[in-house]
């Protein structure tokens, strides 16, 4: 399917302490996930990395709470970026390895991205807002 929302992934930036986990767990996810690992890894791959001391307001690193418009239905959630151990649907806390959370890390507020799920469907999601972990902000 060609898509016609827009033709660029729009830039996003990682903090160093993420990247080598999240690089195993696109790793580790290879076999039971692979479309989603591999659009994780891609992820990581065109990342601007940062050090870990410096933080942008609106960035989404893993533990952040990000609200979020899928733009498709027009529906807005607010979920928290988790790792795989800690997701848990009910409480709105999302898996990196889902395509969701793969599109969502390193995106900042006001950033749109569009990619396809493992089912074939075009989603597009914009990002409404996104707070730092709260462990971030000590």
């Amino acid at each position: 399917m060609i898509s016609y929302l827009q033709s660029e992934l729009p830039p996003i930036t990682l903090r160093m302490c993420d990247v080598e986990r999240l690089r195993n767990i696109a790793e580790a996810a290879s076999d039971k996930y692979p479309q989603t690992a591999d659009f994780l890894a891609r992820e990581i791959e065109r990342a601007e990395i940062l050090p870990d001391s410096q933080l942008l307001p609106g960035l989404i690193m893993m533990g952040s709470e990000v609200t979020f418009r899928d733009d498709i239905s027009g529906q807005e959630r607010c979920v928290t970026l988790v790792y795989p151990e800690a997701a848990d649907v009910e409480a709105n806390k999302i898996s990196i390895i889902t395509p969701i959370g793969a599109a969502l890390i390193g995106l900042s507020a006001g950033q749109t991205i569009e990619f396809q799920t493992p089912g074939g469907r075009w989603r597009s999601l914009t990002v409404i807002r996104a707070y730092p972990p709260r462990d971030a902000l000590n």
